[in-house]
């Protein structure tokens, strides 16, 4: 029995774990030096974002008359679509009389403030300047080169995902009290995953570290748990392409192809002595089994079973990225 376009012999694509429990695994502290996560958040904090900040989802603005509010940075931000569908964003704060508009209507494609009705197509006017803004399908982007503070770009840095037409794509948002270097170095350090979060992955390896700028990549074996003992082993690679985006993508094993997309956004200004940030994790999975029809057809069902998985996860990752951000503080913290 064939359940691949090339032919290939049909594989299951659960395995029987034998490994080790929790407490007999190998412990991963040696390997997870301080030193050299700090190096590689070091090198991805100095890749180019050109200002662009990941606002939310795609979906997280409507087209049914309702504006998206947000906080980036510490600047209030409002988002909302022109008739066409295509994304607007400026300033929060009505130029008449400061209204906060994310409050106020979308009416034919045209921001309406709900205070005095002073309208807003998205051009400058009496002093409101819009945002650049880009809709890459799955996330919305804003830039804000005053929070920003790079040489600005056209575009933002997105990552190569599976088409649209072979994947299930869910994002899932979450904040916590810390700043995004913190979210970043949580995913630059991969050694945790079957120590804080047993319930998903078992059997981790890093078989390669980065090694510099021109070979800046981890690679792990894990295998996903799935239910018991029963596990999907596969081969994944994680990268930095910008300062606040981690890359995870699966190179071999089943779903080879999907990625998870880990974004930090400030919402606090870099003075704030109480930052506030939040992760938007975009996870595009794919498969080339046929059968993978089947769950694009049942989409809208698994995307809140893949929120509540990354939200499970990000209860702990978040915990850890704000305890980090605590001991850096007090100057407590070895990295």
């Amino acid at each position: 029995m064939n359940d691949r376009n090339d032919g290939a012999r049909w594989t299951a694509p659960l395995r029987r774990r034998r490994g080790p429990d929790w407490a007999r695994q190998a412990p991963t502290w040696r390997q997870a030096r301080p030193a050299l996560i700090a190096d590689a958040l070091k090198r991805a904090s100095t890749r180019p974002s050109g200002n662009w900040f990941v606002a939310g989802a795609s979906q997280d603005v409507p087209a049914d008359g309702r504006p998206a509010g947000r906080t980036i940075g510490g600047t209030e931000v409002v988002l909302w679509r022109a008739r066409d569908g295509a994304p607007h964003a400026g300033p929060g704060a009505c130029p008449h009389l400061g209204a906060p508009l994310r409050d106020s209507r979308v009416v034919c494609g045209t921001l309406v403030c709900h205070w005095h009705g002073l309208a807003l197509d998205g051009s400058a006017f009496a002093g409101w300047t819009p945002y650049p803004v880009h809709d890459d399908g799955l996330l919305v982007w804003v830039r804000l080169d005053a929070v920003g503070g790079e040489e600005p770009s056209e575009h933002p840095v997105i990552p190569a995902r599976p088409a649209p037409g072979t994947a299930v794509a869910a994002v899932f948002t979450a904040a916590g009290r810390c700043e995004p270097q913190d979210v970043v170095a949580n995913r630059l350090d991969p050694w945790h995953g079957s120590w804080l979060h047993p319930y998903s992955f078992v059997d981790l390896t890093v078989v390669r570290e980065p090694r510099g700028e021109e070979d800046d990549t981890f690679v792990v074996d894990v295998s996903f748990r799935v239910a018991g003992r029963l596990v999907v082993p596969v081969r994944a690679e994680f990268t930095a392409p910008e300062p606040r985006t981690v890359l995870m993508r699966i190179t071999e094993g089943e779903g080879a192809g999907s990625v998870v997309e880990t974004h930090a956004t400030p919402l606090t200004a870099a003075t704030d002595a109480r930052p506030r940030t939040a992760v938007v994790e975009a996870v595009v999975a794919t498969s080339g089994r046929r059968g993978f029809a089947l769950a694009r057809a049942a989409a809208p069902v698994l995307r809140p079973l893949m929120r509540f998985t990354a939200g499970r996860l990000w209860r702990d990752d978040l915990a850890y990225a704000e305890r980090r951000r605590a001991l850096r503080a007090t100057g407590r913290f070895p990295g």
